[in-house]
C-alpha cells in the first residue's frame, strides 16, 4: 500500500473525528445558548405580563373596584390586550385558563380538546417552561398562576418556531462539517506525501481543541509547506465557525433587545399618547404627519372656582388632589373609548373618533360625561373625609367636523384637534355656569344621538315622558349664540334615572320651549310654572318663566328667533 494511502487512512479518520467532535460541541453549545436566550426571553415576557396584571389589579384595589365584576372584566380585557401587544409572531398565543382548564381568554383563537386538557392540567400546578399539545399542535409555553383573576396564564409558541434557530444552527453545522471534511480529504490527497512529523503536531493541536471545546484556539503554522497549509486551513475553518456562532448569539440578543426596547417605548409613550395612535405610528410613521378632517365628539371639563381651591392648599397637596381627581376622570374617558387630548390647567379636553372611529362615539362621550359627574361625588366624599375642599365640575360636549393630526413644529408636535367645533365645545363648558347645569350638549350631538335612537326628548304633549329611569333623557334649555358667533345653536342637558316628578317636569319644560319659540309666551309661561311646581328651585324653569312673562308684556321684535347672544365666554 502506498504511503500516501497509508497517511490518508491514518489521518483522514482523525480529521473526521476532530471536525465531528468540534462541530458537535459547537452545535450543542450554540443550541444551548440560543435555547437559553429564547427561554429567558419567554420568561421575561411572562414576568412583564404578570407585572402588568398586578398593576391592573392594584389599580382596582386602590379605587375600590375589586368587588365590581364589570371593572374586573375590564381589567382582564386590558391584560389580554397587553398580552396581544407583546406577541412577536402570528403563531404566538397568550391564553388564560380557569381552574378547570377551560379557556377564559386568548389573544388568538385556539381550541383545547378534552384529551389535551386532561394532559395539560397537571402541568399547570407549577410555574415555568412546559411543553404540551394545544389546539392539535405541539407547543412550548411558560405558565404562571394569577391569583386575583384565578387564571393560569400561558405564553405559548409552536415548538418548531420556538426551536427554529436551533434547527437552523444544526443544518448550518452539518453543512459546515460536510464542507470541512471534503476540504480536508482533498488536502490530504494533495499533500499527504510530504506530511512528516509536523503532522503529529497538527493532530495534537486538533486534539487539544477538541478536548477544550474552545473555538478560539488556533494551530501554529510552523512551515510554509503542505503541513503549514493544512494548519492554516484548519485555523480558517475554526475562525469562521467562531464568527458564525458569535453572529448567531448577537442576532438572538439584538432581537430580544429590540423587542424589549419597543415594548419600553410603547409603555413610556402610552402615558402621553393613546395606544391606538402608537400602533398606527409603528405601522405607518409617515402617515402621522398628515392631518385629515373627521367628525368627532369633543368634551371639555373644568373644575369650578379652582383658583379659590388652589389658594387654600399647599402646592404638593394641590398636586395630589388633582392627580387623584384626574386619575378617576381619565379612567372613565378611556374605558368609554375616548382619549385625553390634553390637560389645560385643571381642565380636561377629550375626544371620541380619532385615531380610531366607532359608530357609537357620540353616545360614549355623553355616557362618559355623566359618569365623570357621578365619579366627582365619590371623589368629594373622600375629600370630606380628608378635610379637603370639594371639587365641582362643568362639562360641555359638541359633535362635528374638526381637523385632526400632528400639529406643531418639527421640534415639538401634538396629536390634537382644531376647528370651530372645538371652540364651540369649550364655550359649551363655559355655559354650564350660566345655566347652572353640570352637563351641556350641543344641538349637533343631540341630533346624532336621536339618530342612534339613544335619547328621548320627554314631551307631555306627545306622551313621551315614559319610564323616568329607562333611557337617556334630554331637556332643551335655550338657543344661544356663543361669544364671537352670530348664529344660534340649541343647547341641551342630559341625564339618566330621572325621578317621576323630574320626568314630568322635563316633559312640561320641553313643551314650553316649543310654545316659547312659537311666541305663545303666556301658554309657555304656564308650562314652565307647572314644571317649576314639580321641580322646585329649578333655575332654567325659573329663568324661562321670567323671560316669558316679560315677553308677554314687552313682545320681542318681529324678526326675533329666540337666540340669546352671550357676551362672555
Amino acid at each position: 500500500m502506498r504511503i500516501q494511502a497509508k497517511i490518508f487512512l491514518v489521518v483522514f479518520p482523525l480529521v473526521i473525528v476532530t471536525l465531528g467532535l468540534a462541530e458537535t460541541a459547537s452545535y450543542f453549545s450554540a443550541v444551548n445558548g440560543v435555547t437559553r436566550i429564547a427561554q429567558t426571553f419567554l420568561g421575561f415576557k411572562a414576568s412583564e405580563l404578570k407585572k402588568y396584571a398586578d398593576s391592573q389589579w392594584d389599580l382596582l384595589v386602590e379605587n375600590n373596584y375589586d368587588s365590581r365584576p364589570d371593572m374586573i372584566a375590564a381589567a382582564r380585557e386590558a391584560v389580554i390586550s397587553y398580552a396581544a401587544s407583546i406577541t412577536l409572531s402570528e403563531t404566538e398565543i397568550v391564553a388564560a385558563l380557569d381552574a378547570a382548564g377551560n379557556l377564559a381568554a386568548a389573544t388568538s383563537p385556539v381550541e383545547i380538546s378534552d384529551e389535551e386538557r386532561s394532559l395539560l392540567l397537571p402541568l399547570l400546578e407549577e410555574d415555568g417552561l412546559k411543553s404540551a399539545k394545544l389546539g392539535g399542535r405541539d407547543r412550548v409555553f411558560w405558565t404562571f398562576y394569577f391569583i386575583p383573576f384565578q387564571w393560569h396564564l400561558l405564553l405559548t409558541e409552536e415548538r418548531h418556531v420556538f426551536y427554529a434557530d436551533a434547527e437552523k444552527i444544526g443544518l448550518q453545522t452539518a453543512l459546515t462539517l460536510a464542507f470541512s471534511l471534503a476540504a480536508a480529504a482533498v488536502l490530504l490527497v494533495l499533500f499527504s506525501r510530504r506530511l512528516t512529523k509536523p503532522l503529529g503536531r497538527v493532530i495534537a493541536a486538533m486534539n487539544g481543541i477538541i478536548s477544550g471545546a474552545d473555538l478560539s484556539a488556533r494551530v501554529p503554522v510552523e512551515y510554509r509547506d503542505e503541513t503549514g497549509h493544512l494548519a492554516l486551513t484548519f485555523n480558517t475553518m475554526t475562525a469562521e465557525l467562531e464568527k458564525a456562532y458569535e453572529q448567531i448569539k448577537r442576532h438572538a440578543f439584538e432581537s430580544a433587545l429590540a423587542g424589549k426596547k419597543e415594548e419600553r417605548i410603547r409603555k413610556i409613550f402610552q402615558k402621553y399618547v393613546p395606544k391606538d395612535l402608537i400602533d398606527k405610528f409603528f405601522a405607518s410613521p409617515e402617515s402621522m404627519l398628515v392631518g385629515d378632517n373627521r367628525t368627532l365628539a369633543i368634551l371639555f371639563s373644568d373644575i369650578r372656582s379652582f383658583t379659590t381651591i388652589s389658594e387654600g392648599l399647599e402646592p404638593d397637596e394641590l398636586v395630589k388632589n388633582l392627580n387623584r381627581y384626574f386619575s378617576g376622570q381619565v379612567d372613565i374617558i378611556m374605558n368609554r373609548g375616548g382619549i385625553v387630548d390634553k390637560y389645560i390647567g385643571d381642565a380636561i379636553m377629550a375626544i371620541w373618533g380619532a385615531p380610531v372611529q366607532h359608530d357609537d362615539d357620540a353616545l360614549q362621550s355623553v355616557a362618559a360625561g355623566l359618569e365623570m359627574i357621578e365619579a366627582v361625588k365619590g371623589f368629594n366624599k373622600k375629600q370630606n373625609e380628608l378635610g379637603k375642599p370639594e371639587f365641582h365640575i362643568g362639562i360641555g360636549i359638541n359633535y362635528g367636523v374638526v381637523t385632526v393630526g400632528n400639529i406643531g413644529s418639527e421640534r415639538k408636535m401634538d396629536y390634537t384637534v382644531i376647528g370651530d367645533m372645538v371652540n364651540l365645545a369649550s364655550r359649551m363648558e363655559g355655559l354650564t355656569k350660566t345655566y347652572h347645569e353640570e352637563l351641556l350638549i350641543s344641538e349637533s350631538l343631540f341630533e346624532k344621538l336621536r339618530g342612534l335612537e339613544a335619547v328621548t326628548l320627554p314631551s307631555a304633549a306627545s306622551n313621551t315622558a315614559g319610564d323616568p329611569g329607562a333611557a337617556l333623557s334630554v331637556r332643551l334649555l335655550d338657543t344661544v349664540a356663543v361669544k364671537g358667533k352670530t348664529r344660534g345653536v340649541k343647547i341641551y342637558t342630559a341625564r339618566r334615572g330621572l325621578t317621576e316628578n323630574e320626568a314630568r317636569g322635563w316633559a312640561l319644560h320641553n313643551d314650553g320651549m316649543e310654545l316659547y319659540y312659537g311666541r305663545a309666551f303666556n301658554e309657555a309661561a304656564a308650562k314652565f310654572a307647572a314644571a317649576l311646581a314639580l321641580i322646585p328651585g329649578d333655575y332654567n324653569a325659573e329663568n324661562l318663566l321670567a323671560r316669558c312673562r316679560d315677553y308677554a308684556v314687552n313682545p320681542p321684535p318681529a324678526d326675533w328667533d329666540g337666540v340669546e347672544v352671550m357676551k362672555t365666554k
